[in-house]
């Protein structure tokens, strides 16, 4: 095994484990790259194209919520046509924001030191939100009121700052608006379907000149092993959230970003 499939196979995990915590998937795999001494734009498209592997996970683990929306939807029922009507009124301020700034947001993708500060502020404000949060009203995903949706997908576009995490930043924004603990983890998670596959798509039209058999090769590892790393993750996420909130995320981003700038600082 050779250096180069070690740090793919090291990246897949972080990404399998990090997706859908509130830990910030892309900021551990720009914390890896330079600590590992990678090429930032040499992994851009790699990190990016191997989150599809993390989302078919939800797509396996939740294929019978998935199916039934989609039977439901085919009869025109209305629980199904809100759940859909949710998830597309919280992606559609991605893509406006996120084709508006694309320039912008990728000039963040390279920077270590904004990930580490985004740690940081991420985790404080999840211990804030778990403390000042209201009773829990909406319980389950069709339910979601349609301005609430609509609130959650232009708080999901923070997550667009490198390190602040896009599962965070919406399941922070559903428990702030009155979605109780389960249902948001699970929103963001259906969430993540369009917003990753839109982002993946776009990344692999515009560098498709650049893609060899080489990193065709290398993106289908990572996305392997992200997908069969987040099938574990996200069912341990669920069970845990449940019995102990989101504050052990947040004490972790904090340390976590705490170390990184020291490191930073030091090199």
């Amino acid at each position: 095994m050779d250096h180069s499939l070690i740090d793919i196979i090291i990246l897949g995990i972080v990404e399998g484990v990090t997706e859908f915590l509130p830990v910030s998937s892309t900021g551990h795999l720009i914390l890896a790259g330079d600590l590992l001494g990678y090429d930032p734009e040499r992994w851009k498209v790699f990190n990016i194209v191997i989150q599809l592997g993390a989302i078919l996970a939800i797509v396996v683990l939740y294929w019978r919520t998935l199916l039934a929306v989609a039977r439901g939807l085919l009869a025109r029922q209305p629980e199904s046509l809100r759940f859909a009507r949710n998830i597309l009124l919280a992606f559609v301020p991605a893509v406006a924001i996120g084709l508006a700034l694309h320039k912008q947001i990728e000039a963040l993708l390279g920077r270590a030191d904004v990930v580490a500060v985004a740690l940081i502020v991420g985790g404080i404000a999840i211990l804030v939100v778990e403390r000042l949060a209201g009773k829990a009203t909406v319980k389950g995903v069709a339910d979601i009121p349609v301005k609430t949706a609509i609130g959650i997908g232009f708080i999901q576009c923070l997550a667009m700052v490198p390190g602040v995490s896009r599962s965070g930043a919406t399941i922070l924004g559903a428990l702030s608006l009155g979605v109780e603990r389960r249902t948001a983890a699970e929103f963001s998670f259906f969430l993540a379907i369009p917003t990753m596959l839109g982002a993946t798509a776009l990344e692999l039209f515009k560098n498709r000149a650049a893609l060899d058999a080489h990193e065709m090769n290398a993106i289908g590892i990572g996305f392997v092993v992200a997908f069969v790393t987040a099938l574990v993750v996200v069912k341990a996420f669920v069970a845990m959230i449940g019995r102990y909130g989101f504050a052990p995320f947040a004490w972790y981003r904090i340390i976590a970003g705490s170390v990184a700038l020291v490191w930073l600082f030091a090199k």
